[in-house]
């Protein structure tokens, strides 16, 4: 379970109890960085409760073995709830909760999926809830055709890396940022329509 504090910071930001957002992080991409702050933010302005969930992921691990463990720390968030409508929102290694959201049903977003592991690829496939997909096509482990042919929502941004930055440009990685935001506010928004 997630920690009601993390550096003196809560890690759960009130809303409408009924529509919560869980942040699901990367293997070393916390919920503090840019683009899982960001998502909070947006979330927060729409008036859901958010609740991030940190975790230190076990290493030297097989992929199956992670996907079965991000799995399970998504499902405990999940089932922790009682929420009519339940949000994932995931980066990188938190897209491994991709099955979980198709068996339930689940809106997500998902920034920088692991779009070359299977599991990851055939729940999008599988999923009928509205979903959102962010990538950089400088990204190894983004694959835009895929992408394109999920019949999801995306943003694939040329240059972004897997942090989705572009790589000696801090100021163009600020405008990804930007852009990545406002696909999120525009995706949020269109929940409640």
């Amino acid at each position: 379970m997630a920690p009601e504090t993390v550096l003196g910071v809560p890690t759960r930001h009130g809303g409408d109890p009924d529509r919560v957002a869980i942040l699901l992080p990367g293997a070393s991409y916390v919920p503090a960085r840019p683009l899982l702050h960001f998502a909070r933010v947006v979330l927060a302005h729409h008036g859901w409760t958010v609740q991030e969930v940190w975790w230190e992921p076990p290493t030297g691990d097989t992929m199956a073995e992670r996907e079965a463990w991000v799995v399970e720390q998504a499902r405990e968030a999940v089932e922790a709830e009682s929420a009519g409508q339940v949000l994932l929102v995931g980066k990188s290694l938190g897209t491994l909760a991709a099955p979980l959201a198709a068996e339930r049903g689940l809106p997500a977003i998902w920034l920088t999926p692991l779009l070359t592991v299977e599991s990851v690829v055939g729940a999008l496939r599988r999923s009928k809830a509205p979903t959102l997909l962010v990538g950089g096509a400088a990204d190894k482990l983004w694959d835009g055709e895929v992408a394109r042919g999920l019949g999801h929502p995306y943003l694939e941004v040329p240059d972004a890396n897997h942090g989705m930055e572009i790589f000696g440009d801090p100021v163009a990685s600020a405008r990804v940022l930007k852009d990545v935001t406002e696909a999120m506010d525009g995706f949020v928004a269109g929940l409640r329509a």
